[in-house]
């Protein structure tokens, strides 16, 4: 298959055993089924891709116009959530194509994209990792982010500066993660490690 990317939804991790008995740490995925929804080519758009949407067992029921005659034209029922893939410019990949986790195998290297945690409003020590002042009796410096700018000159605070604020919700890319397993019947792909994002958040798999 051209497309070498697909969508899915983490489930959470669990621990399986391998050969020598050591327990792994994984991350179970239910990826897919996707449509291929629509074809993008350099001559149309300046680009070779495929817009491919997640296939669920939810109906989707709000759509505006404009998405409902998207899919109308692709002649395909409506989906929550599209991504797009690129692909050669040659590829023999038409609307309507179905992807599923087969185009995966296990020792597969892939790369993995999600939503992080969002954390909320936190303090520097927790978002950035500062190291605090000394936690001993006397100190009235502990977890505060401690000078912030010039006195003098600028007399202002710098753009950029690592401060308190709004913590995760951010894309998050992780590569080299190994596939252990893959379910085509249960449409399950089972990886090593972590995944960012919470349960039941969208994640896109992709080959390397």
């Amino acid at each position: 298959m051209a497309v070498q990317g697909i969508i899915g939804r983490k489930i959470g991790m669990t621990q399986v055993y391998a050969e020598d008995g050591r327990a792994v740490p994984v991350t179970v995925i239910e990826a897919g089924p996707c449509v291929v929804v629509q074809r993008k080519s350099k001559d149309k758009d300046g680009y070779s891709a495929v817009q491919v949407g997640l296939v669920e067992r939810r109906k989707v029921k709000r759509v505006t116009k404009a998405m409902k005659g998207h899919f109308d034209k692709a002649k395909l029922p409506p989906c929550r959530v599209l991504r797009e893939f690129l692909v050669e410019d040659g590829a023999e990949v038409k609307v309507g194509d179905k992807l599923s986790v087969e185009i995966f195998a296990p020792g597969d290297s892939v790369q993995i994209t999600g939503i992080s945690k969002g954390k909320g409003f936190q303090g520097v020590v927790k978002r950035h990792h500062f190291r605090g002042g000394a936690a001993t009796h006397g100190s009235m410096f502990h977890r505060a982010p401690g000078s912030i700018g010039s006195s003098a000159f600028p007399s202002r605070t710098l753009k950029g500066l690592r401060a308190a604020g709004h913590m995760g919700q951010d894309q998050v890319t992780v590569k080299n993660i190994k596939i252990v397993r893959v379910e085509a019947d249960k449409n399950i792909v089972v990886v090593r490690g972590a995944v960012p994002g919470a349960n039941d958040g969208y994640v896109i798999i992709r080959k390397k």
